[in-house]
């Protein structure tokens, strides 16, 4: 195909990349011409730290790491005439780590797909301060360490692609996942200001909310669901969200099963009152339907737009 989007030339770094979403990554990226960074630490099922296939990641902390995942991913990659480089550390304790093997082997860094993630599912009421720890160290720290590494290399060469995967848990809430939701939706907020920041260096930064069949799917779902969320189905959109020529910036997809849809912040247009009038709960109450109108609303892109019906009261 004359017109398909080609990465040749360039490096993608994806986290989580042994199995899963993060496999599929690795060798679409490969076969279209990147040099790839297959970092995963590697890990069982069993104990308390699982690998969060459900929504997409495969990085685990805990018993049964191994190097085998990643390198089962460069051995493919190489055997289909592209190239790659396995990492094996932990994108919580040495992010930097990843990034450097990247720069070392390679020279630069084009695309990071921070994909790794674990999960330590219970209710609010069972939920431990190591449960909490765990999943945000992960999850945001690890986040945090990856992307400041590339953010560097990425800046001194005015070019960047990074992705953030949240989750429909992040974005609405899930029962039994306080403190995967709490990481997830961290990880858009992270997303929406390295946007500001990276624009004019050339860095776009986006956000997707994937649902892909996994190994911890298979049970939770029936056959002929599982069937639908093909891993491979994401790819078109990474893909582009990851291509020179696209100039998507700051913004969150929802996407699974072939079906791609953006999100965006919708807002009543609310009630105003006369602070100078001494407001109180009463006045709240008596015109709540005002508060809860989606007769009339507003697309708020920006913490400015945020303010501005504030600033209404002032003037």
């Amino acid at each position: 195909m004359s017109n398909q989007l080609r990465y040749d030339g360039q490096v993608a770094v994806i986290t989580g990349a042994g199995n899963g979403l993060g496999k599929v990554y690795a060798l679409f990226f490969a076969s279209r011409g990147a040099k790839v960074v297959v970092n995963d630490l590697g890990g069982s099922m069993s104990g308390s730290c699982r690998s969060l296939l459900y929504h997409f990641a495969n990085y685990v902390t805990g018993d049964g790491a191994s190097n085998r995942a990643a390198d089962l991913v460069v051995e493919e990659i190489k055997k289909a005439g592209g190239e790659a480089v396995a990492d094996y550390n932990s994108v919580s304790d040495n992010g930097a780590g990843i990034i450097k093997t990247a720069v070392e082997k390679f020279g630069r860094v084009d695309i990071l797909i921070n994909n790794a993630g674990i999960l330590r599912d219970t209710s609010f009421v069972k939920m431990t301060e190591k449960d909490w720890d765990a999943v945000y160290s992960v999850h945001v720290k690890g986040t945090f360490l990856v992307t400041k590494a590339a953010w560097d290399v990425m800046r001194k060469q005015s070019y960047g692609r990074i992705i953030n995967v949240t989750s429909t848990a992040g974005l609405y809430g899930n029962f039994g996942q306080a403190n995967y939701s709490m990481a997830k939706l961290g990880l858009l907020g992270l997303a929406k200001t390295l946007a500001l920041e990276g624009e004019g260096k050339g860095i776009l930064v986006n956000t997707i909310a994937p649902l892909a069949a996994s190994r911890l799917t298979e049970t939770a779902l029936p056959a002929e669901i599982l069937n639908f969320l093909k891993p491979e189905a994401v790819i078109p959109l990474v893909g582009y969200l990851c291509h020179s020529s696209c100039s998507e910036n700051g913004q969150v997809y929802e996407v699974g099963a072939g079906w791609f849809a953006k999100l965006r912040w919708q807002r009543s247009e609310g009630l105003l009152l006369d602070p100078k009038k001494g407001l109180t709960p009463e006045d709240v109450r008596d015109q709540w339907n005002k508060v809860e109108d989606w007769n009339r609303v507003s697309y708020p892109v920006s913490a400015s737009d945020s303010f501005a019906e504030i600033m209404k009261a002032k003037l």
